[in-house]
């Protein structure tokens, strides 16, 4: 009886317990009826100066599941739609339970496509409650351009997650991986909102919990205004087809970057929606490295648009006056070893700009460097050094794109390294007088370089977005209002540098390239260009900034391998780049005619477009069709000797298939034995290569 009556007490309390305190059985009856729906809020939209909006939002959809409730569903049919194998369905749920836990939702399939979304709708009862879709605002471009400026979003890693484990983000969200997106992701990710949602028995969302008593809104990203011209980038990115290389237009007053044009591009629109990942590859591996943002990344010696900065210090150091002439007869023959100059005469300062002289500047550098009032050619050196580190050479500027490279400028330790302690003089750096050498410029340097000058002494670090809505909560902008007033250099110092610009584009070097109605102070440099010692054509350097007095616009161009001086392919596609932003359009028949040109011109050097051209085959190899109509039978036919009437077979396909994949092997393997440089190398590359550990990158 006691037993009995033991138990019965036992019950009841328990009974009681579950009933009257615990709320185990009420939070699993919940979580069974009601569904927690995390609400992604819109990215903050980018606008262009005009107020055009050039990086905004729509709506996609992810499959999301939660991998312990996969049990009893209809996995068949749910392949069918994906378009995948069971096993491939077993192994993702693998993946994800190791990544992300089996009780937490993880995307199963992000962006999904149109057609997959309309047949998932019909039968999501089939797979509830493991899966369902999450709604997603994702970017779209309305313009189609500045990829590497605006860049793309990406749902986060682990190893993002880990580096950023305070900052509220879990798996499936997405973040900004390159460009302004990355550089904003604070301001421009918003806050996520939560909705709670009961279901029915066919686990079909019905109606809000509690009318929505205990729901968070989603809150929207900041909108920001960007300096970006967006007409006058399409027409840069117009003006760099089928080029390699960089354009980097600045409002010199405000530091605004007006257009960052990089060479070969890519359409934004390619990395997003259901193929991001495919085209991502693609880009990934393109020998042409689309995804560099040359205008940050690419280090190319300045050429003769350095000659301006030496004037300056020249001028300054009171090594030189304005009326300071040389002669040229051929060559500067001070170093034992002749340095040839293009103009033969007797040039003061502002001539030797305007023609460009080396003889000139090799002379400048020279009394820089040997001023007595230096007591060695160490503390000379780096007297130099740090004119350059002033007018932003040598050093990240800090702009707000990511990547950003150093450049390189060399002072007494990297010399004493290399030729050894008090073993050097002015000789070993002749090349360097000439923007030449071991010096090392990013484009946006070069062009921050025009804003200096422009200026007359000043500049505001280069940037893309000029406010953001709401404020700059998180203090993103405070680093771009700040002038840069590093030495006190005279205005009249500045007009005689100025008056040799102008005279370039009036009767020297840059005269094919004038701006109707527009005085434009410029120069241009033919940059000698290496691969692992190896001389190369030239690239084509132009600088300038305009109209002359109150400037609005600094800019520069490289076209790597031109094969060109800088007049040639350069200084006419800064023309008309000038143009286009000061009168807002070009209208005359003949540079209209000028700018379809230079649009069709093709300078891709031969090594890339034969790179690409095998990439594409082997990306191929199994569709005939597509390598008949390419060509690339008739190219196997040419290499394994086959006759051109002879009907294509299957024999020839797969030794086109074998020929291909050894070139593939042969290609990973030379990849692996060798230590690859980007493609924008500076002269006496083979010294340099050597002493790549000593070098700032």
């Amino acid at each position: 009886m006691l037993v009995f009556i033991g138990m019965f007490i036992v019950i009841i309390m328990q009974l009681a317990n579950l009933q009257l305190f615990s709320s185990e059985y009420k939070i699993m009856a919940d979580m069974q009826g009601t569904f927690r729906k995390v609400i992604y809020p819109d990215r903050g939209i980018v606008y262009d100066r005009k107020g055009r909006p050039i990086l905004q939002n729509t709506t996609i959809y992810d499959l999301m599941v939660t991998p312990n409730k996969v049990r009893g569903i209809d996995t068949v049919a749910l392949c069918q739609i994906l378009n995948i194998t069971e096993e491939q369905f077993n192994k993702k749920i693998v993946e994800l339970i190791l990544k992300n836990s089996r009780t937490r939702p993880s995307t199963f399939e992000a962006l999904l496509s149109q057609d997959k979304m309309a047949m998932l709708n019909e039968s999501m009862y089939k797979f509830a409650p493991a899966f369902y879709l999450q709604e997603r605002s994702v970017r779209s471009f309305p313009f189609d351009a500045a990829a590497n400026v605006l860049g793309y979003t990406a749902e986060v890693d682990t190893n993002f997650l880990k580096y950023h484990k305070d900052e509220g983000y879990v798996s499936g969200d997405y973040a900004g991986k390159t460009g302004i997106e990355k550089i904003y992701e604070k301001a421009l990710m918003g806050e996520r909102g939560i909705e709670y949602w009961k279901r029915d028995n066919k686990n079909r969302l019905t109606e809000k919990s509690e009318n929505g008593r205990f729901d968070t809104v989603a809150v929207a990203g900041q909108n920001m205004h960007s300096y970006i011209d967006i007409e006058l980038q399409e027409l840069g990115e117009k003006l760099m087809q089928n080029k390699i290389g960089s354009i980097v237009a600045i409002d010199p007053k405000t530091g605004g970057i007006l257009a960052m044009v990089s060479a070969p591009t890519y359409k934004p629109t390619l990395l997003t929606g259901s193929q991001r990942r495919k085209h991502l590859n693609e880009l990934y591996r393109d020998p042409a490295k689309p995804l560099l943002n040359r205008a940050v990344n690419a280090a190319y010696s300045p050429g003769s648009t350095f000659k301006t900065l030496q004037a300056l210090i020249g001028l300054h150091e009171g090594a030189i006056t304005t009326g300071f002439s040389v002669s040229c007869h051929g060559a500067y023959y001070g170093c034992g070893r002749p340095m040839k100059c293009l103009d033969f005469g007797t040039f003061d300062l502002r001539h030797a700009i305007t023609v460009s002289d080396n003889t000139y500047f090799a002379n400048v550098m020279e009394r820089v460097i040997n001023n007595p009032k230096y007591p060695s050619v160490d503390s000379s050196t780096n007297a130099w050094r740090n004119y350059m580190n002033a007018f932003g050479l040598g050093k990240k500027l800090g702009v707000d794109v990511p990547t950003e490279r150093n450049g390189f400028i060399p002072g007494s330790p990297y010399f004493d390294k290399l030729y050894g302690a008090n073993r050097w003089k002015f000789c070993q750096l002749l090349s360097m007088s000439i923007g030449q050498g071991e010096v090392n410029t990013t484009p946006i340097q070069v062009a921050n370089e025009m804003c200096y000058l422009a200026n007359k002494g000043w500049f505001i670090t280069p940037h893309i977005v000029d406010s953001i809505e709401g404020g700059d909560k998180f203090g993103l902008l405070a680093p771009y209002r700040e002038k840069h007033h590093p030495i006190d250099i005279p205005d009249s110092i500045f007009e005689a540098v100025h008056d040799g610009m102008q005279g370039v584009m009036e009767r020297g070097t840059g005269a094919g390239a004038k701006v109707p109605g527009v005085v434009v102070c410029g120069k241009t440099g033919t940059v000698e260009n290496y691969i692992r010692g190896v001389k190369q054509p030239n690239h084509s350097f132009f600088t300038a900034f305009a109209p002359r007095d109150n400037p609005k616009i600094a800019i520069m161009c490289v076209v790597e391998n031109s094969g060109r001086f800088g007049g040639t392919y350069a200084a006419p596609i800064v023309s008309l780049m000038i143009e286009k932003y000061l009168n807002d359009s070009i209208t005359d028949k003949a540079r209209l005619a000028r700018l379809e040109q230079l649009a069709k011109t093709n300078l891709i050097p031969p090594s890339i477009a034969v790179e690409l051209k095998r990439l594409d085959s082997l990306d191929h190899a199994r569709d005939t069709g597509y390598l008949v109509q390419k060509g690339y039978i008739n190219i196997s036919r040419d290499t394994l000797g086959i006759e051109e009437d002879v009907e294509v077979k299957a024999a020839d396909v797969e030794k086109l298939k074998q020929q291909l994949k050894q070139e593939e092997e042969k290609r990973r393997k030379d990849s692996l034995a060798k230590r690859q440089k980007i493609e924008a190398i500076l002269p006496d590359n083979k010294k340099k290569t050597e002493l790549k550990d000593s070098v700032p990158q």
